[in-house]
């Protein structure tokens, strides 16, 4: 990648196996601004303009104001006072546009996405507890009593929830912090950036080097700290997602339990799909998909990828060994490294 430093950044909330591509700090007109969210996640944001001051406070304030709306461990955050109380009438500007994401993506996916999951995945063992479940149909079924985002109600005021209900936006919510931040930087007149939150990603416009910005996708064969490149992608005027399920499972009584759970049945997702990388016009959505498509397998997340006039690579694993699926829209801005796209 013309001799450029990697760094991986972390697996956040969604399993996010992504490498952004760093570029060199002397370049005339390139501005990076480094901090930390949601706890222990990274951000970085690149910008190619003239030097705007007081732009890392900006950002690192609009991430307070993020958290503070959606975070479930911010005991006083409005998603949390929803989840308590039931009712939330709106105080910031995020909780309205990502009830209506979520609704739009479980919608478009069969409910596979699904943020009132939080129970089913508690149960599972893959909560903040970590505890190995003991679970059986009776104790599924009556969890599964208590989610399914259809029944929630909201409008442009307020949202309501059916009782016991919980919602959880941690499979969106790095995407959308993307974008909030992106957002801010084209409220500036800024027109070429790139915003990275814990391996979600937005561009716009170009590099230093008047090229698109690249970006690599981890090789999910591989164990964390080997960071190969399965493929390089140029991206401009494009957000990117990835969710993968083959780092985080356990083991009991011979089965293997991954942490990718079906709404629709309660139990873990079980298919061929290692990752998915999504690429749309903003992270929020690319993030949601890619989380559903880790639940709906290959084949169905497919179709959906041309319903929705999406892209992503798609890998998977397959009599053959490792595969990749690659749509036709990206296929231009790429180059892989390793299993070759079909």
């Amino acid at each position: 990648m013309n001799k450029k430093r990697l760094i991986i950044f972390g697996i956040g909330l969604a399993m996010t196996f992504l490498i952004v591509s760093y570029l060199r700090r002397d370049s005339p007109g390139l501005h990076h601004i480094q901090g930390q969210t949601m706890g222990t996640i990274i951000y970085n944001v690149k910008y190619v303009d003239s030097e705007i001051n007081g732009l890392d406070q900006m950002i690192a304030q609009k991430l307070v104001d993020f958290n503070q709306s959606l975070s479930t461990y911010i005991p006083d955050s409005e998603i949390s006072r929803l989840n308590k109380q039931g009712t939330l009438t709106y105080e910031s500007n995020f909780f309205l546009p990502v009830l209506e994401a979520s609704q739009e993506v479980y919608e478009n996916t069969n409910g596979t996405f699904d943020p009132s999951i939080g129970p089913l995945v508690q149960a599972w063992g893959f909560g903040p507890d970590k505890r190995i479940p003991n679970l059986d149909s009776t104790k599924v079924d009556s969890l599964k009593s208590v989610i399914g985002f259809g029944k929630v109600r909201f409008d442009r005021e307020k949202v309501s929830l059916p009782p016991k209900f919980q919602l959880d936006f941690s499979a969106i919510a790095k995407g959308y912090a993307v974008d909030a931040v992106a957002e801010l930087l084209e409220s500036k007149d800024i027109d070429n950036y790139m915003v990275e939150i814990g391996g979600e990603v937005r561009c716009r416009g170009k590099n230093d080097q008047e090229k698109p910005w690249a970006l690599g996708i981890e090789d999910p064969t591989v164990a964390s700290n080997e960071q190969e490149l399965m493929a390089i992608v140029r991206l401009k005027d494009l957000s990117l997602a990835t969710s993968g399920n083959y780092r985080n499972y356990y083991e009991k009584e011979g089965k293997i339990y991954a942490h990718i759970i079906d709404p629709r049945t309660g139990y873990t997702a079980k298919h061929n799909l290692l990752s998915a990388s999504v690429f749309a016009e903003n992270c929020m959505m690319a993030d949601a998909y890619a989380t559903a498509f880790m639940v709906l397998g290959l084949d169905y997340s497919k179709e959906i990828l041309k319903a929705q006039n999406l892209d992503a690579i798609l890998i998977y694993r397959s009599e053959n060994g490792i595969e990749s699926f690659v749509s036709e829209g990206i296929r231009p801005f790429l180059e892989m490294n390793k299993a070759g796209g079909n």
